[in-house]
């Protein structure tokens, strides 16, 4: 499999297994209750004729699954095997023996079970530690521990406070922008602090969805102050983009995001890269960048879905809009504007005039 490919996957199947243990799922009321309980456990759960493979004894059950069944099976000692739906519990007490020659830095033996029956198969496997009351999950050789809601929480208020001191600058730097496109005095550098914001608040957007992921039927609440901060923020950077790339099209601004996504936010920051990734090589901080202007019209009521790309197509840029405007206002008629003079009054007093 190509590495990029596997890195996915890996990647799903860890998304999967934060679901699936999450407050509020079965799963994770079991995990509660062992804890409560005080007692220990290894359980995987799917990828099961390979699980099964690599152990032997137990009772076979084939039983559907529960979360009180999961907790008074834990009682016993050995591993639980339940199918990748979590539908039927399989096996109770089964005596796991994966390869010892399989890597891994856990120290507790039902660490080093669970990590390399992870290695050895897809299965998610769940190591509940007796001693330490922490669970942990492995997927593919790594363990991931399950957090309380108080500590996600936690971890919440301090990015949403980032978030909020983020996108207040943010929205000042593209009022700010907005001005400055009218005036046809956008450099380079402004364009890279505002990449640079727009970056910073995505990152911690992942951040805050890979929290809620955890926090299960307790992130609501969560998801709503992800919307709030982030709910109309991908449209309008890739405007932006299309914007100022060499190329407009939405698959050229596509493919900057993704290209912006794999860069660290510290990279972001240098203008240089930024003017590379729009395809440009002979620029510095002071170069002026002539705006599209897709995002700022796209901000005008009158102003339609799609229609922005069709006022562009007849001028050229904003500064040609803009020019033109005062001389030629039939021109907006022609192009489909149904209210060319509210259109023109919104874009004068973007830029502090009055028509």
């Amino acid at each position: 499999m190509h590495p990029s490919h596997s890195k996915i996957e890996s990647k799903m199947r860890i998304e999967e297994a934060m679901r699936i243990t999450a407050p509020g799922s079965a799963l994770r009321h079991a995990l509660d209750m062992i804890i409560a309980g005080h007692m220990g456990a290894l359980i995987c759960v799917g990828d099961e004729e390979h699980v099964l493979q690599a152990g032997n004894d137990g009772f076979p059950l084939n039983i559907s699954f529960t979360s009180n069944r999961l907790f008074e099976l834990s009682k016993m000692d050995g591993a639980i095997v339940i199918d990748s739906a979590l539908t039927q519990i399989l096996r109770a007490n089964y005596h796991l023996n994966p390869d010892p020659s399989l890597p891994t830095s856990e120290t507790g033996m039902r660490h080093r079970t669970a990590a390399r029956m992870s290695l050895l198969t897809k299965a998610m496997v769940i190591s509940v530690s007796e001693r330490r009351q922490v669970v942990n999950v492995f997927i593919d050789g790594r363990g991931h521990t399950l957090k309380t809601v108080a500590e996600l929480m936690g971890s919440v208020n301090q990015l949403v406070l980032a978030m909020q001191s983020t996108r207040q600058t943010l929205d000042r730097k593209l009022m700010r922008l907005t001005t400055l496109e009218l005036e046809n005095q956008v450099t380079l550098a402004d364009l890279t602090e505002v990449f640079y914001l727009f970056e910073v608040l995505t990152t911690a957007g992942e951040e805050l969805d890979k929290i809620i992921l955890q926090l299960g039927s307790e992130g609501r609440t969560v998801q709503m102050q992800h919307e709030e901060f982030l709910g109309d923020l991908d449209d309008e950077y890739t405007l932006m983009i299309r914007d100022y790339a060499a190329d407009s099209s939405e698959e050229n601004a596509a493919a900057i995001r993704r290209a912006l996504d794999d860069t660290a936010n510290s990279l972001v920051h240098k203008s240089s890269n930024i003017a590379h990734l729009l395809g440009y090589s002979d620029l510095h901080e002071d170069s002026v960048m002539k705006a599209l202007g897709l995002r700022t019209l796209s901000s005008v009521s009158v102003v339609r879905e799609g229609m922005a790309d069709k006022i562009l197509d007849e001028y050229g840029s904003l500064k040609e809009l803009i020019d033109d405007m005062e001389e030629n206002p039939e021109r907006l008629e022609e192009a489909g504007v149904s209210n060319p003079l509210i259109l023109a009054d919104s874009l004068y007093r973007m830029r502090g005039k009055h028509s």
